[in-house]
């Protein structure tokens, strides 16, 4: 830590003792503080100070020495240089949080004496929250209580001892004695507080903030903290509403009551309009509060999708908005900087008597409070605070003009209806304008239930200009029409939607393509119309992360256990990603190579968290198996990291360990423990549960465990030593390369180890390649039998296709020992280094699998879709049109054709 030279110290003491009344007498009354403070030793004087209060029996006055010793150091320590604002404000804060700690202990212990302060919960908000009080803030705590753990005598009901433990709580700390005051203490933050008791229990302030909230609640709560009593409880409570404060899905009616809250700041200021005598530097324009709500206003709108800007404190807050590049770094530069200069100015002015105020006083008082901050006079105090909010307030204005513009009818232009809807649709090319402009307005009449209510179909009629105008660019406008009322008919509520749309007209393009080329996702947005606000992040066009990165997205705050929210969390994530996935693909923004390992990164962090929860909740119960674990192993795409919009998730499900095992349940009320076998087989069925089965978010995957030793016939789980003994004994042929694409994907690394060298020593068993090869023909012709192609574009099960590739490879690594990689195109780079296969069916692998990770979206069916899907498709794939798709496809396919007569020495019948 910088160490300022004594004289800064001794000048901070004399400009203290000479401008500051307050601290002249906390130096008089504290002289061994201010003997460390003239030493320069401004940590020990922080340590002294905090004891000051430790030998006074009464916590009144023990509290409030405290606190006079507390902001006596700080002050002379800020003066001096030695202690940042950001210092000084986490330090006050802190003082904060003990001072509350102790007041809710004294407030229980005199009732119920001896007894923990379990059950009594102080959340900090506004500054305190943040963590940025100032000397003479005032603390908005909200005080919760859990009646089932709040001690109390027997004959107190719990509500009445909590309102009797606030009460004291509040006298203790802002009752103001010959000693003064330690905080004064608003409790007008709390839920319906005009009517309310003091302290709210933990139920009614849930259902408080999930029924009837407002936004300025949500507001406050950006910067909400548990700071003092049961932490651990408010931590809870806090995680529990986290989707109130931060709304995953653009609340459009949100975002304009911020706007009328951000213009409010300004109307309700009667202080003078410039700086000068008077100016208040909190409420002012381009003071503090404009700091905060920029930042704040900022983060309501944008923090649900992004959890980065959950920032509490204001400086943090605009840093990591300008790294999501929603605000400039020069704006977050310029204001932080301002912030950090206007609250030490706000510093200056409540050092002087210890008075809650932010007005520039005039006169003498304004020099004197100049020269306690070390400048010449009042006058140059002015004109810094000119400097600093004019550069504030100017960012501001664009925030009240961004956030203040209502959402309104578009009127005017080529869009404007004024004219009537036939002579619009006319304009804008439409044929038959006069049948559609009757269609459309039945859109309205009450057979969508999207469009039923008059808020709806208000702003549907706001966007509803722009819209035609995207549908009529539509390359198929017919197609798009007919896909945007199917949206219409299976969303639940669409009005978030439409005013998305309007306030973005820019997503409408977007959506028309959506409508026109890839039907999965027109029919997963009609389910989830939020889905489309996914898409106004910048990073909407960037691959998702690693999976590490994916799983941490998905998972719930620490404290939060609750195993249907985690579900729901898991299909969120996953939802959004696959939908941006998948615009990804239309776009032509990525390589679909990349678009399907981006998927199966996202379906391996969906299984780690869902392991997790469920591993967690399950050994609540039963407990846990020592020196055993649950792993996972993927097969097929999945375990080969290149998935597409509709696979399966194929795995297997093992674990480590003996069979013969038991869990232990030591230490869990009426726990039940289980035999190994059916431990992990029941957390294996559970797992599944939660990959698969639909919750109020809707499905996640398909499970299928049918690889699994003995298929459907056998248990859902097994050892690894009988997995090794079936896979070495009893498998098939078809098991054994179905194992070589097998990846392990959740396991302890000496879980992994064991596992992998298991399915390295099957692998790597000796074969006759007679037997081997006459097995892998008569289950390729049972398979064409069973499974014919499903048209031109079936890249799997056309002869020739990535099916009749993935026997040639098996056999290849079965027969040869070699080239063991899960990822298929791998394998096939070994094999051509070894000169066991051709150069040319690398090509025709990347061909084949862009054209099944892009088909599943644009020709669901895999016959040839329409023209512009055509044209999509075919250029995901690195080809010109449709046709050149289909001649370069049947190239791919001869290539695999030859290599499979040269490899097994008979011809394969082409399909034509």
């Amino acid at each position: 830590m910088h160490t300022p030279p004594q004289d800064n110290w001794h000048n901070a003491l004399a400009r203290a003792r000479g401008h500051a009344p307050f601290l002249a007498r906390g130096l008089e009354r504290l002289p061994e503080l201010a003997e460390l403070l003239a030493a320069g030793r401004g940590e020990d004087a922080l340590v002294w100070a905090r004891q000051a209060g430790a030998d006074i029996g009464d916590v009144r006055a023990a509290l409030r020495r405290e606190r006079l010793a507390y902001a006596t150091a700080l002050a002379i320590g800020d003066l001096a240089g030695a202690f940042p604002v950001s210092r000084v404000m986490q330090e006050l804060s802190d003082l904060a949080d003990r001072a509350l700690d102790a007041a809710i202990a004294a407030a229980i212990a005199r009732r119920v004496p001896d007894s923990e302060p379990a059950g009594m919960i102080a959340l900090a908000l506004g500054k305190h929250g943040a963590q940025e009080l100032n000397y003479s803030s005032d603390i908005d705590p909200i005080l919760l209580f859990d009646p089932e753990t709040l001690p109390r005598r027997d004959r107190d009901e719990p509500g009445e001892a909590a309102q009797r433990y606030a009460r004291d709580i509040v006298q203790i700390l802002a009752e103001n004695t010959a000693e003064g005051y330690v905080f004064r203490v608003d409790l007008r933050l709390r839920p319906a507080s005009e009517v309310s008791p003091l302290a709210i229990s933990l139920n009614a302030a849930l259902t408080h903030y999930e029924s009837s909230a407002l936004t300025w609640e949500r507001a406050a709560f950006i910067r909400a903290r548990a700071c003092s009593g049961d932490v651990a409880a408010g931590e809870a409570f806090l995680a529990a509403i986290r989707p109130f404060v931060w709304r995953r899905s653009l609340d459009f009616g949100a975002i304009e009551e911020i706007g009328r809250l951000t213009a409010r700041i300004r109307d309700n200021y009667h202080g003078a309009k410039i700086p000068g005598p008077g100016f208040n530097l909190k409420h002012g324009r381009g003071g503090i509060r404009e700091v905060e709500f920029f930042a704040q206003t900022h983060q309501l709108i944008h923090g649900g999708r992004n959890p980065a800007l959950r920032q509490r404190s204001t400086r943090p807050a605009l840093d990591a908005l300008a790294a999501a590049d929603l605000i400039s770094g020069e704006d977050a530069a310029v204001v932080g900087a301002a912030y950090d200069r206007l609250r030490t100015l706000e510093h200056r002015l409540q050092m002087v008597d210890d008075q809650q105020t932010h007005a520039l006083p005039s006169g003498a008082a304004l020099d004197n409070v100049a020269r306690l901050e070390g400048l010449a006079d009042g006058a140059a105090l002015i004109a810094e605070v000119m400097e600093l909010t004019e550069a504030v307030g100017q960012r501001f204005d664009r925030l009240i003009d961004v956030e203040s513009r209502p959402v309104s009818r578009v009127g005017g232009g080529t869009g404007s209806v004024s004219g009537g809807l036939p002579d619009l649709l006319e304009r804008l090319g439409f044929e038959d304008s006069e049948s559609l402009a009757k269609r459309i307005d039945g859109w309205t009449d009450g057979r969508f239930r999207t469009l039923r209510s008059t808020a709806a179909r208000a702003a549907f009629h706001a966007m509803l200009p722009e819209l035609l105008e995207s549908l009529s660019g539509a390359p198929d406008r017919a197609r798009a029409i007919v896909r945007w009322e199917a949206l219409l008919a299976g969303a639940s509520s669409a009005i978030n939607l439409f005013r998305l749309l309007e306030a973005r007209p820019a997503l409408l393009d977007q959506l028309v393509k959506i409508l026109t080329l890839a039907p999965p996702l027109a029919d997963q947005l009609g389910r989830r119309p939020e889905l489309l606000d996914t898409l106004i992040d910048r990073s909407a066009l960037d691959l998702p992360g690693d999976v590490a990165q994916l799983a941490g997205a998905m998972m719930l705050a620490e404290h939060d256990d609750d195993y249907e929210r985690q579900l729901d969390r898991i299909r969120i994530v996953t939802g959004e990603k696959r939908f941006a996935l998948g615009v990804q693909l239309i776009d032509a923004a990525h390589d679909p190579l990349d678009i399907g390992a981006a998927l199966s990164r996202l379906a391996e962090a969906a299984i780690t968290v869902a392991v997790e929860a469920a591993g967690a909740q399950f050994a609540r119960v039963h407990g846990t198996v020592p020196g055993s674990e649950l792993v996972v192993l993927g097969l097929g795409r999945l375990g080969g990291g290149v998935m597409t919009h509709a696979s399966d998730l194929d795995i297997i499900y093992l674990f480590s360990g003996t069979h013969e095992g038991e869990s232990g349940c030591t230490g869990i009320e009426n726990g039940r423990p289980l035999g190994a076998s059916l431990y992990f087989n029941r957390l294996a069925s559970r797992v599944s549960g939660a990959l698969s089965v639909p919750t109020a978010e809707g499905a996640l995957y398909e499970v299928d465990t049918r690889l699994r030793p003995q298929g459907n016939q056998g248990p859902l789980a097994v050892s690894f030593d009988s997995f090794a003994r079936y896979q070495r004994e009893s498998a098939w042929t078809w098991e054994h390369m179905a194992l070589t694409r097998a990846r392990v994907l959740l396991g302890s690394p000496a879980a992994r180890q064991e596992l992998e060298s298991i399915i390295a020593g099957v692998l790597n068993a000796p074969r006759d390649s007679a037997e081997l090869r006459a097995s892998l023909l008569t289950m390729r012709a049972e398979m064409a039998v069973h499974k014919s192609p499903q048209g031109p574009l079936d890249g799997k099960l056309l002869r020739g296709g990535l099916v009749d590739l993935e026997f040639i490879v098996h056999y290849l690594q079965l027969r040869e020992r070699t080239a063991f990689h899960p990822d298929l195109r791998a394998a096939i780079g070994q094999l051509i280094a070894e000169d066991q296969l051709p150069k040319e069916l690398a090509a025709a692998h990347d061909l084949m699998i862009r054209m099944l990770v892009a088909s599943r979206l644009l020709a669901p069916d895999l016959k040839l879709p329409p023209p512009p899907a055509a044209q999509v498709l075919a250029q995901a794939c690195g080809c010109d049109s449709g046709a050149s798709l289909l001649h370069q496809f049947t190239l791919a396919r001869q290539s695999v054709a030859h290599s499979w007569t040269a490899i097994f020495d008979t011809e394969l019948e082409m399909n034509p």
